[in-house]
């Protein structure tokens, strides 16, 4: 029997409360997603800059309908919880990250994040305390819904030109505070920062993998105090990298080398069935 969307939010909520990190990984359709089941991987994320790039476009030109029916199709080829990267809420005002909470749970999401990112390259950061109230909307929408959905916060600082541990711990920490489930500042760029960040909250931390020279394996990220890592746009681009690898081969050298090393047709098909 396939598990109902209240027993998906539960299973996503216990595997951040049990010791150790897990991996979340970040899928860009219903393929993938299956691919990473098969492989045993317990829960599963969009991405917003993946789901951009499958339409064609860069990360922040999605419209909420648009993540949202990227979603839809993501948790209903697969059986896992799925967590939805949200960007900032698709609005600037509290209301409208509320609303975007109550549709992230209605279109079958158990989780989803809230960033401080603007948007706007004049002000890309959101003032310290409209930041703490849209987090806080977002927080009082995912109380009133009839499962526990995983809210997380995340804080962009460090992803917009603003390396501020201080102000990216106070951040996390008011987040918290405001009922945030799990706390995310992707970027971080070492891990004694990391070990900062866990030791400052109580809550679960997120750590995102996918940036050169500031990504960690599990072990070191679970002793830094992380509990969930997330793989951002990683495996979109290794999927890319390959499909641009294989392109060329074909363009330049009229062969079709890559044939004797991608997943045969048998392999694949034993993941879609």
């Amino acid at each position: 029997m396939s598990a109902t969307q209240s027993e998906k939010a539960a299973r996503l909520r216990a595997l951040h409360e049990r010791p150790g990190a897990f991996v979340i990984p970040n899928v860009w359709d219903g393929a993938s997603a299956r691919v990473m089941a098969g492989l045993g991987f317990e829960a599963v994320a969009t991405s917003s800059s993946a789901c951009a790039a499958t339409l064609g476009r860069l990360d922040g030109q999605i419209t909420r309908e648009e993540a949202l029916a990227h979603a839809r199709n993501i948790v209903a080829a697969c059986a896992l919880p799925v967590s939805a990267d949200l960007e900032q809420g698709f609005g600037d005002a509290p209301a409208v990250v509320a609303e975007t909470i109550r549709q992230a749970a209605a279109a079958g999401l158990v989780g989803g994040s809230i960033e401080d990112a603007s948007g706007n390259s004049q002000a890309p950061i959101y003032d310290f305390e409209l930041a703490v109230e849209r987090v806080a909307a977002a927080v009082e929408a995912a109380r009133k819904l009839a499962l526990p959905f995983t809210l997380t916060a995340r804080t962009e600082n460090y992803l917009h030109g603003r390396p501020d541990l201080e102000d990216t711990v106070r951040r996390l920490q008011a987040f918290e505070r405001a009922g945030a489930d799990v706390l995310f500042a992707p970027g971080l760029p070492d891990l004694a920062a990391v070990r900062t960040v866990c030791s400052a909250l109580k809550k679960p931390v997120n750590f995102m993998v996918g940036i050169r020279g500031r990504s960690f394996s599990v072990g070191e990220l679970a002793d830094a105090g992380v509990r969930r890592i997330s793989l951002s746009t990683s495996l979109y681009r290794a999927a890319i990298t390959g499909l641009y690898a294989a392109a060329r081969e074909v363009r330049d050298s009229g062969t079709f080398g890559y044939l004797e090393t991608i997943m045969s047709g048998k392999d694949l098909a034993a993941f879609l069935l």
